[in-house]
């Protein structure tokens, strides 16, 4: 018999990883365990719904990195019933392990998009971003860019502000590119990018906006939820001006729309309380945890039709989305990857 989730993850403790455990374990019948790369103060508002809802508790095992290797570690014995994550690459990467079992509900097939979710149903889109084009007010006129592939004209050499190549947004956005142009215009794409690089790729998406603010750059790629973190900052009012200074583009309205990348779950090969995680996970494809999701972290409903928050109602309204199936994105990035290194991105 399994023991109970505290008593393994005291077990497993030689793999050294920051926990967070969110509740005492119950029944089996009542409980769902979760490992979660998305931070519990995000997601805890919606457990406790659910909890509410149904009367099965949740407990959560937070880490930034390292779950998948727990799960591959742990095995049959694995605790675990659900993984959550916070980009479509560790979700590509928990089912590419076997670690992952499908889920047929018609729940969720009808309340997802099939862009937003594993084919072979392996892995759900829970919430969605697009990665925006942050412009200065003061530098960059209206309309003066409108692509990502004018990223890579010669007239912003010295221009651009991006994280690493390597990033995992990145790498997603590198992928949609080679997906949508093939491989050998993706590359002489990326070495236009790196060419306009006004420094060495460096820092978080926030810094990328900072840098735009302080003249370093005039434009700069960061995911559009943290705008909304940025200029709702009581505590750091500094990144309120960061980004009041720019302007937010929404690349490639004239023809596929703006990358889309997400968050999302998967249901474990092992999981000891199937019923009731495809339950947690049915719950957070709905209406109401679609919504406590867009207010916590400012990101968009995989759900259609489900409210977004007044802030990006304010600030981003309506756009076109690229419809690609993420699930080829992830496909291609470890082929990003090597095309970032190729290019020698991050020199």
């Amino acid at each position: 018999m399994r023991k109970p989730f505290k008593q393994q993850i005291k077990k497993l403790a030689f793999i050294a990883l920051p926990l967070t455990i969110a509740a005492n374990s119950a029944s089996a019948a009542d409980e769902v365990n979760i490992y979660s790369y998305r931070q519990q103060f995000l997601i805890q508002p919606m457990l406790d719904a659910f909890t509410a809802d149904t009367g099965i508790k949740t407990n959560v095992v937070f880490a930034k990195k390292g779950l998948i290797e727990r799960l591959e570690h742990e095995g049959k014995n694995s605790p675990a019933d659900i993984v959550l994550t916070s980009d479509i690459g560790p979700l590509y990467d928990v089912v590419e392990k076997g670690l992952t079992q499908p889920v047929e509900s018609e729940i969720l097939t009808g309340n997802i998009p099939a862009h937003y979710r594993d084919p072979a149903n392996q892995w759900f889109g829970l919430t969605s971003r697009t990665r925006l084009i942050y412009a200065s007010k003061d530098r960059v006129a209206e309309g003066e860019i409108k692509s990502y592939e004018e990223l890579a004209d010669p007239k912003w050499k010295g221009r651009i502000c991006t994280r690493s190549g390597k990033h995992s947004y990145n790498l997603s956005l590198i992928g949609s590119m080679i997906a949508h142009h093939g491989e050998a215009e993706a590359e002489q794409w990326l070495e236009g990018v790196k060419a306009n690089l006004a420094r060495k790729p460096q820092g978080n998406d926030r810094a990328q906006v900072k840098a735009v603010k302080e003249g370093v750059c005039d434009i700069a790629l960061g995911n559009s939820y943290y705008f909304g973190k940025m200029i709702t900052n009581e505590k750091q009012p500094e990144q309120k001006e960061w980004a009041n200074a720019v302007n937010l583009v929404f690349p490639n309205q004239d023809d596929r729309g703006a990358h889309m990348s997400i968050s999302g779950a998967a249901l474990t090969k092992y999981a000891p309380n199937k019923e009731s995680a495809v339950k947690l996970m049915e719950f957070l494809s709905e209406a109401q945890a679609q919504s406590m999701y867009a207010e916590a972290n400012f990101e968009f409903p995989v759900r259609p039709g489900t409210p977004r928050s007044e802030l990006l109602n304010k600030y981003m309204g309506d756009f076109k989305q690229d419809s690609i199936n993420l699930q080829k994105v992830a496909e291609l990035r470890a082929q990003a990857a090597r095309m970032a290194d190729k290019v020698g991105f991050d020199n």
